[in-house]
C-alpha cells in the first residue's frame, strides 16, 4: 500500500497438475520444489529464474520426478533434508524418507503416528550426518525428538505436554507448541513449560513459525501477528493482520500474511501494513531459504521482493523521511559493511535535502551532520555564495531535483529568508568543526555574503576572528552591499593593510555612507597607533593631526617607548614632526616628560617654553576660556615645581616683562634665591598661603635646618616691609602660631617687636615650648637607654675576667689548632680561646660564639 515490497510472479500453473489434483503442501530447497497433492503424490519440478532486459525477474518450471506414494490420501507436509539428500513426507500419519533426487523410498525408514512434524533449523546434537526431527504424536500427548541420518532414523527423546498439540516449532532444546487454546514453549531438556498467552478456538488454525534464535511468530486473538521469546516475552511490537490468516512468512524487514483474499506485507520496524497483493484462494504461504513461495490449490507464485535501496528510494520519492531511514537502517543487515555505509550516507543526504526542502530545518541539519554532507552540495542551492573559483561539481546522481533556492521556494521571499537564516547558522555552527575541514574557503565565503546581505552583527566578528574569505569575491560583495568598515577588515586580515586605511579615510572624509562605527576616526587612530608599518602611519599622521590634534597624538603617545625605536618612532622625530601641531606637540612633550619621565632636558625645557608660549598668547586673547588658561597655568607651575632638568634662566628671560609672579618666584626658588621668590609672592601678590606652600615644597626632601631657613625668611619678608603693612603683620603671626616647630624659637624672638604681646604670640609659645620640652626628654631618654646599655656591657666584662685562663705550651688555639707563641689571645663567651689574628679573620665563625672581645693580656 504505501511500499513496492515484493512483486508476485507465477512460477507454475495447472499443466504441471493431472486435471482435478490439488496442492497440500509445498518444499523449495535451491532450484529444486516439491509439491506434495492430495492424490498421494509428489512432484519434483526444476524451478528456474531467468532475468530479462526489463528487470523483470520470471520463473520457468520443468518436471523432474513424479512419486505416488501408494495412498489415496493427501501429502501432509514436506521438508528437505538437503545436507542428507533426503525429503521428508508425512502422508496418512507417517513420515517417510525419499531420495530427494529421484523420489524412491528409503527402506526401514518409516515413523508412524505422526499428525504434525518440524525440521530444528538449530539442533543440539551437532552431528552433520543428521537432521532433527520433533513430531506431535498423534496416538498420545507427546512430542517425540528424532535423530534422522541417510539410512536410519533414531528417537532420542520424548516429552510430555500439557494438552495435545496441534502446531510446532522447534529451535535448540525449545518447542513452540500450539495447544487447544493457547501458545507454550516447552523446554524439552528441562521439562520446563512456559504459557504464551490463548488463541481463538474457532480460528482456522494457529501459526506458529520460527523467525530467528530463540524467537517465534505466531498468530494471536483480534487479528494479531505477536512475536514471543523462549522465555515469554515479546521484544517487538506486533502487527495487525487478518483474523482469517492462513499462513504467514518472514522475509526480513517484512512479515507476510496470507488470507482467503490478499497476501499483506507488514513491517517488523513499525509494525505499519506496507502492501497488500490480490490472490484468490491461496492457502500456503511459505519462505524457503530467503524466497517466499505462495500457492493456490493448482498454482504456485514466487514473492519477489524489490531491492532494499529500490524501496527507499521510492519512500525518498514520496518525501517519506521517516520510513524510509528507519528501512534504511534495518537493511545494515543483508549489505556488507562498506556498502552500507556508502549507502547509508547517502540516503541520509537525500533525507536532508527532502526536509529542507519542507524548511524542517533542525532535522535537516542532524541529517546533514551524521551524513557528512559536503557542504558545498547545500551552499550550491543559493546562488552566488560560492566563490568564482570554486571547482565544486553536484554529486551524480544528484542528492535533490532543486536547480536553486528559487525553484526550491517557488520564488516565495519569505521562504527564502527562511532558508537563508538556516545555512547562516548552521554554517556558523560548521564552520571550526571538521564539517568544514577542506572547504573553509567556501564556508567562510558564503557566510560572509549572507552576514553582508542580511546586515547580520556577526558579519566583524567573522572577519576579525581567523577566517578563509576569499578576498576578491568578498571585496565586491562587501561593497555592493555598502559594508565599508568590514571590507576595511577584510583587507587588514589579508595584510593589505595600505587599502584598509584607503576604505576607512573615505568613510570618515564623507566620500562613501557606512555608519557601523560612529567612532571610526577613534579607531582609526587605534589602528595606527598598534600598525608597526611605519611608512603607513608617517603616510596617515598628518590627516590624523588635521581632523583632531588632541585624538591624533596618540599614534605616538600610546606606543612604548621601545617600540617607538624598533619601528623607527623615536621621540626626537616624532618631535620635529609635530612642531607645526602646537596642541599635538604640547600632549607628546608631556607625555614624555610626566607619563614616560625621560630626564632629557631638551624635552623639559621645550615644553616648559610651550606652556609660557600658550599661556602668554591665551592672554592676549580677549575671549579666551580662562579655565583653560588657568588649567594651563597650573600645569606650567606643576612641571616648575617638580623638575630640575629645564634651563631656568632661559624661562627668568622669557617672563621678564610679565605678570606671571607665581612662575618667576618658582624660578627663582630653583636657584636657591629663596629671599627674591618670598619677595615676589609676600610683597608682589600679597599670595601667604603660597609663600608658605613655597616653604613647604622647596624643603621637601632637604634637612630639618634648611626647612628652618626657609620659615626664617619668609618670617623675615613679613616683618621688615617697605611700608607698613597690617596684613604682614597679622600674616606674620598666622605663620608662628601655625608652624611653631618650623622656627628656632632663640632666633625668632630677637626678630619680634616689643610691642607684640605674650597673648598674641601664645600658640608659638607654647608650640616652640612643646617642642623643646619634647627634645629634651628625648635626649634625656636616649642618654639613659646608653646608660643602660653601657652598664650591661660592663657586667658582660666583669663575668668574664671572674673565670682566669691558663695559657700553656699544651693548649691550641681553637680555629688553627696551633700552639700560642706569645701571651695574647681572644676568649670567646663559651670559653674557647684563639689567636688574636684567627680571631680577626673569622669574626664570626661557628667555632666562637656570639660577639668578640677585646684581646685580652691575662695569663
Amino acid at each position: 500500500m504505501s511500499v513496492q515490497a515484493f512483486r508476485l510472479v507465477c512460477a507454475s500453473e495447472k499443466e504441471h497438475l493431472p486435471p482435478g489434483i490439488q496442492i497440500e503442501c509445498l518444499e523449495c530447497c535451491g532450484h529444486d520444489l516439491y509439491v506434495g497433492t492430495n492424490d498421494g503424490c509428489i512432484h519434483h519440478l526444476l524451478l528456474v529464474e531467468e532475468n530479462n532486459p526489463s528487470d523483470h525477474t520470471s520463473f520457468t518450471t520443468t518436471r523432474q520426478h513424479y512419486r505416488q506414494l501408494g495412498l489415496k490420501k493427501p501429502v501432509c507436509e514436506l521438508r528437505a533434508a538437503s545436507a542428507l539428500g533426503r525429503l521428508l513426507v508425512l502422508c496418512d500419519n507417517t513420515i517417510t524418507l525419499l531420495s530427494s533426487d529421484s523420489l524412491e523410498p528409503v527402506a526401514g525408514t518409516k515413523i508412524r503416528g505422526v499428525l504434525s512434524f518440524t525440521l530444528n533449523e538449530n539442533p543440539v546434537s551437532g552431528d552433520p550426518f543428521s537432521v532433527e526431527v520433533c513430531l506431535i504424536s498423534s496416538k498420545r500427548r507427546t512430542v517425540q525428538i528424532f535423530s534422522v541420518g541417510q539410512e536410519r532414523v533414531q528417537l532420542v527423546r520424548e516429552v510430555t505436554t500439557p494438552e495435545q498439540p496441534c502446531a510446532l516449532a522447534a529451535d535448540g532444546h525449545f518447542l513452540c507448541l500450539a495447544l487447544s487454546s493457547r501458545y507454550v514453549t516447552l523446554n524439552y531438556n528441562t521439562g520446563h513449560c512456559q504459557d504464551l498467552f490463548p488463541y481463538p478456538s474457532e480460528q482456522k488454525r494457529p501459526i506458529v513459525k520460527r523467525i530467528s534464535r530463540q524467537e517465534f511468530l505466531l498468530a494471536g486473538p483480534g487479528g494479531l501477528g505477536m512475536f514471543a521469546t523462549v522465555a515469554g516475552i515479546s521484544q517487538r511490537a506486533p502487527v495487525h493482520w487478518s483474523e482469517n490468516v492462513i499462513g504467514a512468512a518472514v522475509s526480513f524487514p517484512y512479515v507476510l500474511a496470507l488470507d482467503e483474499e490478499f497476501v499483506t506485507v507488514h513491517s517488523m520496524l513499525d509494525q505499519q501494513q506496507k502492501q497488500s497483493l490480490p490472490l484468490k484462494e491461496g492457502i500456503i504461504l511459505q519462505d524457503f531459504e530467503g524466497r517466499v513461495i505462495v500457492a493456490t490449490s493448482n498454482g504456485v507464485y514466487v514473492l519477489i521482493p524489490l531491492p532494499l535501496e529500490k524501496q527507499i528510494q521510492d519512500l525518498l520519492s514520496n518525501q517519506r523521511v521517516e520510513e524510509a531511514l528507519v528501512l534504511a537502517k534495518a537493511a545494515r543487515h543483508n549489505i556488507p559493511k562498506e556498502k552500507f555505509q556508502v549507502m547509508y550516507r547517502r540516503i541520509l543526504q537525500q533525507a536532508g535535502f527532502i526536509q529542507f526542502a519542507q524548511l524542517q530545518f533542525l532535522e535537516a541539519k542532524e541529517l546533514f551532520r551524521s551524513s557528512h554532507l559536503d557542504i558545498r552540495e547545500l551552499i550550491s542551492l543559493y546562488p552566488l555564495l560560492l566563490p568564482s573559483s570554486s571547482s565544486f561539481i553536484r554529486a551524480h546522481p544528484p542528492l535533490h531535483e532543486y536547480a536553486d533556492l528559487n525553484q526550491l521556494t517557488r520564488g516565495d521571499q519569505e521562504k527564502v529568508a527562511k532558508c537563508k537564516r538556516f545555512l547562516m547558522s548552521y554554517l556558523s555552527e560548521i564552520r571550526s568543526t571538521e564539517v568544514a575541514n577542506g572547504y573553509q574557503e567556501d564556508v567562510d565565503t558564503a557566510l560572509l555574503k549572507l552576514y553582508a546581505e542580511a546586515d547580520h552583527e556577526s558579519l566583524l566578528d567573522l572577519l576579525v576572528s581567523d577566517n578563509s574569505c576569499k578576498v576578491s569575491d568578498s571585496a565586491a560583495w562587501l561593497e555592493k552591499h555598502k559594508k565599508y568598515f568590514a571590507l576595511g577588515l577584510l583587507y587588514h586580515y589579508n595584510k593589505q593593510d595600505a587599502a584598509a586605511m584607503q576604505v576607512w579615510v573615505r568613510i570618515v572624509d564623507g566620500e562613501v555612507e557606512d555608519h557601523t562605527r560612529p567612532d571610526l576616526f577613534e579607531y582609526i587612530v587605534d589602528f595606527l597607533t598598534f600598525s608597526k608599518d611605519q611608512q603607513l602611519v608617517w603616510q596617515y599622521a598628518d590627516w590624523v593631526l588635521q581632523k583632531s590634534e588632541q585624538v591624533g597624538v596618540q599614534i605616538f603617545t600610546k606606543r612604548s617607548l621601545e617600540e617607538q625605536v624598533q619601528n623607527g618612532f623615536c621621540p626626537d622625530k616624532i618631535v620635529d614632526h609635530l612642531c607645526k601641531y602646537r596642541k599635538a606637540l604640547l600632549i607628546y612633550l608631556e607625555h614624555l616628560v610626566k607619563e614616560k619621565n625621560i630626564q632629557k632636558e631638551k624635552y623639559h625645557t621645550h615644553l616648559a617654553v610651550l606652556y609660557l608660549e600658550e599661556i602668554l598668547r591665551l592672554k592676549s586673547v580677549e575671549s579666551s576660556d580662562q579655565t583653560e588658561l588657568e588649567d594651563l597655568r597650573q600645569r606650567f607651575q606643576k612641571l616648575l615645581q617638580q623638575s630640575d632638568l629645564y634651563r631656568v634662566l632661559l624661562l627668568i628671560d622669557k617672563i621678564k616683562g610679565t605678570d606671571m609672579h607665581m612662575e618667576r618666584a618658582i624660578l627663582h626658588g630653583k636657584l636657591e634665591e629663596h629671599d627674591q621668590a618670598l619677595n615676589i609672592l609676600v610683597h608682589h601678590l600679597k599670595d601667604f598661603a603660597a609663600a608658605e606652600s613655597y616653604c613647604m615644597w622647596n624643603s621637601q626632601g632637604r634637612d630639618t635646618s634648611y626647612r628652618k631657613r626657609l620659615f626664617q625668611l619668609l618670617l623675615s619678608s613679613y616683618l621688615t616691609p617697605s611700608t607698613p603693612d597690617n596684613s604682614l603683620t597679622v600674616a606674620a603671626v598666622d605663620l608662628l602660631n601655625s608652624h611653631p616647630t618650623e622656627f628656632d624659637a632663640s632666633s625668632v624672638l630677637g626678630l619680634l617687636p616689643e610691642n607684640w604681646s605674650v597673648q598674641l604670640l601664645s600658640p608659638f609659645l607654647a608650640g616652640a615650648m612643646r617642642e623643646h620640652v619634647h627634645a629634651l626628654r628625648t635626649s634625656q631618654i636616649a642618654l639613659g637607654l646608653a646608660k643602660a646599655e653601657n652598664i650591661i656591657y660592663r657586667k658582660e666584662k666583669l663575668n668574664m675576667r671572674e673565670k682566669p685562663v691558663i695559657l700553656s705550651e699544651k693548649k691550641f688555639c681553637h680555629v688553627c689548632r696551633k700552639p700560642f707563641q706569645e701571651p695574647v689571645f681572644v676568649r670567646s663567651p663559651s670559653g674557647h680561646i684563639v689567636h688574636t689574628h684567627c680571631a680577626a679573620s673569622q669574626r664570626v665563625n661557628s667555632s666562637i660564639d656570639g660577639h668578640m672581645p677585646k684581646p685580652s693580656k691575662r695569663t
